[in-house]
């Protein structure tokens, strides 16, 4: 990762994200990093398939592990309700430490003292897997999405993959199946964008699909269950 192509930026809800020049992308939503995680990923995802579910043991695979927001918002809400945590993102391009600890996310967290904690353990997370807490654990798979292999089945896909635009080989069917194959039945797979080829893969994989409102700056979101292997 060359550290001269990213620029820290804050966007409008005063959350920060970074520029990527190479790629021209911003890692968030210009209209608020924050708002979009909590919407897309936290409302739409791990707060829908908890209320749903009502599991306490939860377990999320992340396409895109970037910043680590919505990690972060994650265990935040894990924490608050009471809930276990095991976490997987897979980044082939990871972040430095120095970077991450540019972000002023503990701003936006009911325990801001995680991002401590979080920052702390970052390093090693890319390394093995890391106990945050006795509930909570967290590792970071340093790997292009079709190198990712795993014996786990998850709860929860996050997708925040940059955009087709910018990536497009990361949107693909075969993509989107090879990452699928590692969500439990009735999982949820979520994702920011609804492409009318995701869509289509999608309900061809098994899924059934919502497109719950987008995050500010964006018509619409997509959820999916999967109802059937």
């Amino acid at each position: 990762m060359q550290v001269e192509n990213i620029r820290t930026v804050q966007t409008a809800d005063g959350s920060t994200t970074f520029f990527h020049a190479a790629l021209n992308e911003h890692y968030h939503s210009i209209h608020g990093a924050h708002q979009e995680s909590q919407h897309v990923y936290i409302e739409n995802g791990l707060q829908y398939f908890h209320q749903k579910t009502l599991v306490k043991d939860i377990s999320i695979l992340e396409m895109g592990f970037g910043t680590g927001l919505n990690y972060l918002l994650s265990l935040d809400y894990a924490l608050n309700q009471g809930l276990s945590l095991d976490y997987t993102g897979i980044e082939a391009y990871p972040l430095p430490l120095q970077l991450i600890q540019q972000t002023n996310y503990q701003l936006f967290l009911i325990k801001p003292e995680l991002i401590d904690l979080f920052n702390s353990k970052y390093e090693a997370a890319l390394l093995c897997e890391q106990a945050i807490t006795v509930q909570q654990k967290l590792q970071i798979i340093e790997k292009k999405l079709a190198d990712f292999s795993s014996s786990k089945k998850y709860d929860l896909i996050y997708f925040d993959a940059f955009a087709s635009s910018k990536q497009p080989e990361l949107w693909t069917d075969e993509m989107i199946e090879h990452i699928c194959q590692f969500l439990n039945d009735k999982g949820i797979f979520v994702t920011y964008s609804v492409t009318g080829n995701l869509k289509r893969c999608l309900r061809k994989l098994g899924f059934s699909i919502e497109r719950p409102n987008g995050a500010l700056g964006k018509r619409e979101m997509m959820r999916a269950t999967l109802t059937q292997l």
